[in-house]
């Protein structure tokens, strides 16, 4: 399956709480850091709810 890498940008802080927990539960803490996950569609679908906070590379 295909890897993604997604890096968080910008801050989570004063947006919408469902954008928050979409941050944690993709993984990203701080900005500047970077996790790696499957391009599934639910992982993506989290990726696309916060895509203006984060950029993304396949891997």
């Amino acid at each position: 399956m295909a890897k993604i890498k997604v890096t968080q940008l910008k801050s989570g802080i004063k947006k919408p709480q469902n954008q928050k927990r979409t941050l944690e539960a993709l993984g990203l803490k701080r900005i500047g850091q970077v996790v790696e996950h499957d391009a599934t569609p639910n992982i993506l679908g989290m990726i696309n709810k916060v895509k203006h906070l984060v950029s993304t590379e396949e891997a």
